[in-house]
């Protein structure tokens, strides 16, 4: 008598959780005077909170920028999210369709609100970059809804990780004491304004986290004065990487010297000058790798920079890129090219620290540590703030993100965007006219 055929327990589908709302709230969160090539960061800045509900009961976190633009760009869009299933990514990609135009009325671009060219330290800003920077906190949102509904980390979702750990550089700014208004947030930071306070403020940081490497956002004083400062953190941290990022600023001529000076002493500039050729011929010229979060920050700016071989190291930034998923087809089409990849920060909050760590625990390239702006912020709308050991984070295993709302920061930040209007969107250069009445930012090259 033949054996019984073993029976086939048959597999038990269910359907994935539907989305049946989205809240936005947008909030000012404190921020430091720090300085740059477009003029000083604003006592507050904004930010967007994303939820999204599900018929599970399962609700998901994201996190995007929060000027004006965004925030009519997300109103706009969330009610097409309603109905949809929190798997379907793809398809929140794909929402609001594409439109290139550059934005004329443009205080978010870094500051530099009474340029002409519709550009600034985040580069050229278009109604699609917003877009698509809208689109990153929903997908984000999504992705942390499907993966508490699984029980699954984010990373999981994105094919599974790496590395148990993410390596972040110690991100270090010129900065007042003060800003220069009443009743503005202190900082435990302290004055930064020559190369001894750089050094200070890189000793600061290798305590609060133990930071491993460190970026200098330059484009602020001479150029003189900034390769001194990064000469004298190498003395200090002699086995640290580092790196200087001037938005921009210089000149070809003052880039090629400045390249030729650092050589050997930097591991990249970035952004050195603001077009692709100047990077291309400074990149010919000295053999200094460039870097950029500027020049490469969509789709159809990638072959232009690739062929001119005028970037080797893309900053990528899953608000620009529109979330995750678009991350990780960066990351693979830098590979194909042999460029290296690394992760630009803004001014983020953790649940956006939460899905950079996430994504870059799935790239396998990921061979600089990444930027974050987070020791710099004192504010948060998460539960349990993150740490740093080593310059790094742990890649959390909780369902998700990781995180957690904290409900009342987010109740009582939010009331500070409603009672503070002037401050919805981040201008640099009205934050640097309070010190200097006159100030006008520079469209040409700074030095």
């Amino acid at each position: 008598m033949a054996a019984a055929t073993p029976r086939r327990r048959k597999a038990r589908l269910t359907m994935p959780p539907v989305i049946t709302d989205v809240h936005l709230t947008p909030i000012l969160i404190a921020d430091a005077p720090l300085l740059n090539v477009g003029g000083v960061h604003q006592p507050y800045t904004p930010r967007l909170i994303v939820e999204i509900e599900t018929d599970s009961g399962v609700t998901g976190l994201g996190e995007t920028y929060g000027d004006h633009h965004y925030l009519a760009m997300a109103t706009d869009l969330a009610p097409s999210l309603i109905g949809m299933p929190v798997t379907a990514c793809h398809a929140i990609r794909r929402l609001g369709g594409s439109d290139t135009r550059m934005l004329a009325d443009n205080p978010i671009a870094g500051g530099l609100a009474d340029n002409p060219i519709a550009g600034g330290l985040r580069g050229t800003l278009t109604t699609d970059k917003v877009r698509l920077s809208v689109i990153s906190a929903f997908e984000t949102a999504a992705l942390d809804a499907t993966g508490r509904a699984l029980g699954l980390p984010v990373y999981a979702l994105l094919g599974g990780k790496v590395r148990d750990r993410v390596d972040y550089s110690g991100y270090l700014f010129y900065k007042w004491a003060e800003h220069p208004v009443s009743d503005a947030p202190t900082d435990e930071w302290g004055e930064v304004l020559d190369p001894d306070g750089v050094v200070r403020l890189a000793e600061s940081f290798s305590a609060h986290g133990g930071f491993r490497s460190f970026k200098l956002k330059g484009g602020v004083f001479p150029p003189e004065e900034e390769v001194a400062a990064i000469t004298a953190l190498a003395k200090a941290f002699p086995d640290h990487p580092l790196r200087l990022d001037p938005n921009g600023g210089w000149s070809l001529a003052t880039a090629t010297a400045v390249a030729e000076s650092l050589t050997g002493v930097v591991e990249y500039l970035e952004d050195p000058t603001a077009d692709v050729a100047g990077m291309a011929e400074l990149h010919r010229r000295t053999g200094m790798p460039l870097a950029t979060n500027m020049i490469v920050t969509a789709v159809d700016e990638i072959r232009p920079a690739f062929d001119a071989d005028a970037v080797q190291v893309v900053l990528s930034d899953h608000h620009f890129w529109g979330g995750l998923h678009a991350t990780r087809e960066l990351a693979a089409v830098c590979h194909a090219y042999g460029k290296g990849v690394s992760m630009h920060s803004n001014t983020h909050l953790g649940i956006s620290l939460a899905a950079m760590t996430h994504v870059a625990a799935t790239v396998a390239d990921l061979d600089y540590a990444c930027d974050t702006h987070y020791p710099w912020q004192a504010e948060d709308v998460i539960t349990e703030r993150f740490s740093f050991t080593e310059g790094s984070i742990a890649v959390s295993d909780a369902p998700g993100l990781g995180v957690d709302l904290d409900r009342d920061e987010l109740d009582r930040l939010h009331h500070r965007w409603q009672t503070m209007p002037a401050l919805r969107d981040r201008d640099d250069v009205a934050a640097m006219r309070a010190a200097e009445p006159g100030y006008l930012p520079h469209i040409s090259p700074k030095y």
